[in-house]
Order: structure tokens, then C-alpha cells, then sequence
């Protein structure tokens, strides 16, 4: 009798979807490779260094090679200058959800990652939200660059990316967590939620920007406590990160120290479920 087969689905939660790193490098250490990978937003991002060929510790020791050096990250920002002076003067007035997320990716996408879907080791999934069309979108053909540059385009932050016509969002907006989509793909699907909940502040109350991104914590965990109920992954993997911030990427060392306790408790999780398969 052959191996189950394993999909592994990478959520969206910013710089707490560092914690994905603990998963990929459990699964290593298990000697398993998915067959399938899913990802909203940094769970994208993530995941195609996974489906390129990338190992735990190479993702690992490629974000610290970055967010341990703030002199590394200020040369990667200066790469997503606008192109030209008429960009400058023709272009938002703004940074404040005007950063261009493709941009971002050619300044930040591992190079180990690969151009085309269809060049990839695993078969994968991107998931953005269209925007106008109110609609979840799922990409698994084209340019791998621009896909994961749609499901991380998080408003405010980054501005819509036209795909095909559509103005596409980050995907967390529709499915923080696109564990389903690997149900007719594989034998056990392992999910990993990175969104985490709001913390209390020093204070008694939450700041305005605590209670927006609060909110939207509360609301994708509602979605995806929904999704469970109507069918659940065969492991769910929740990885400690309430209390870090969405953009808390120059902090990698301490989130990844932090969460340290998601390898384990990954190997544990899905060794059980291969037992019990």
C-alpha cells in the first residue's frame, strides 16, 4: 500500500506567516514533500519557495538574511523606485496603499523561485480576492510573480493589482486559509492559520489601528471557523503569533523564536494522522 499523500495549506497573516517556516522544516525533517500546496498571501509567498524547491532552512536563513539587516532591507525598498520621472510626477501622491506589489515581489522574491506555474515541483495555488467581481479568485497558471503580487496587494498597503482584467486584492479578504481547495488533490491536508487575535495594549482600550486590524483578525477567524464546521482539515496547525502585528517583518528573529514550538507540535499532529490513516 502506498504513502497518503499530503497537502499542505499556508495561510495569510503577514509577518505572522513567518511561522510557516517551522511547518516546511518539520516537514522535512518527516522526509515529506506535499503534493499539493494552497496559500493566501504570505502563505503564498511562502509556499512557492516550498513549491520551487526551497527547503525550510533555506526559506529560513533567505528571510533573515534580509529582515536581520536593515541595510539590506532599505537596498531592496530602493529597488521598487518608480521607473521614471513620469512616474513620479504622474503617479499616486502617496505611498499610503500605493505600493506596487509586483514591484515588491521583483524586489523581494527569492531568485530560487521559479517564473511559471508550470515550471514547479508542486502542484500549487494562489488565492487573491477580485475586487469588483466580489469574488475569490484562484491562480495556478502564468507568472508565479504576479499571482503572489495579487494575493498580497492587503489594502492600505498595496494598491489593486489588474490581473486579466480584474482589480485583484490580497486573499485573506475572501479565504485567509484555502484548505479546501486540496480535498479532491490529496489523502490528509494539513492547514497552518497564521491569523492570529487581537492582544490586550498597555492601555484599556485598543488604539484605532488596533481596533482595524482587530477586527479584520476577527472576521477571517470567523470565516474560517465556519469553513471547519462544514469540513475540517485532517490536521490543523494554529502556531502561537497573537500579539504580532500584520507588518512586523523586521522582527523575523523574534517571531521565528517565538513560534519555535509549531515544528514540533507539526510533527507530532501529522505523524498521528499518517498513523491513523
Amino acid at each position: 500500500m502506498s504513502e497518503p499523500t499530503i497537502g499542505l495549506a499556508l495561510g495569510g497573516g503577514g509577518a505572522r506567516g513567518l511561522a510557516h517556516i517551522h511547518v516546511i522544516e518539520a516537514l522535512d525533517e518527516l522526509g515529506i514533500r506535499p503534493k499539493a500546496i494552497s496559500g493566501t498571501s504570505v502563505g503564498a509567498l511562502i509556499g512557492s519557495g516550498m513549491a520551487s524547491g526551497m527547503t525550510g532552512a533555506d526559506i529560513r536563513e533567505y528571510v533573515l538574511g534580509i529582515f536581520d539587516n536593515p541595510t539590506e532591507v532599505a537596498s531592496r525598498f530602493w529597488k521598487m523606485r518608480p521607473g521614471s520621472i513620469s512616474e513620479v510626477w504622474n503617479g499616486p501622491r502617496t505611498l499610503i496603499g500605493n505600493i506596487d506589489s509586483k514591484r515588491a515581489m521583483r524586489a523581494f522574491l527569492p531568485e530560487q523561485v521559479k517564473d511559471n506555474f508550470s515550471q514547479l515541483d508542486i502542484d500549487f495555488q494562489v488565492v487573491a480576492t477580485d475586487f469588483y467581481g466580489q469574488s475569490e479568485v484562484v491562480i495556478n497558471e502564468g507568472n508565479v510573480s504576479d499571482a503572489i503580487a495579487a494575493s498580497i496587494a492587503l489594502p492600505a498597503v498595496f494598491r489593486p493589482v489588474k490581473y486579466n482584467g480584474a482589480a485583484l486584492v490580497d486573499g485573506g479578504v475572501l479565504n485567509a486559509l484555502p484548505f479546501e481547495l486540496l480535498f479532491d488533490k490529496v489523502d490528509i491536508v494539513v492547514a497552518v492559520d497564521v491569523v492570529g487575535g487581537p492582544m490586550p495594549s498597555k492601555g484599556e482600550d485598543p488604539s484605532r489601528i488596533e481596533a482595524v486590524s482587530g477586527a479584520s483578525q476577527l472576521m477571517m477567524q470567523a470565516a474560517t471557523r465556519l469553513k471547519c464546521e462544514l469540513r475540517p482539515p485532517d490536521v490543523m496547525i494554529v502556531p502561537p503569533v497573537n500579539g504580532i502585528a500584520v507588518l512586523d517583518f523586521m522582527r523575523a528573529s523574534s517571531i521565528i523564536e517565538k513560534t519555535a514550538s509549531t515544528r514540533e507540535t507539526t510533527k507530532q499532529k501529522i505523524s498521528a494522522a499518517l498513523e491513523a490513516f
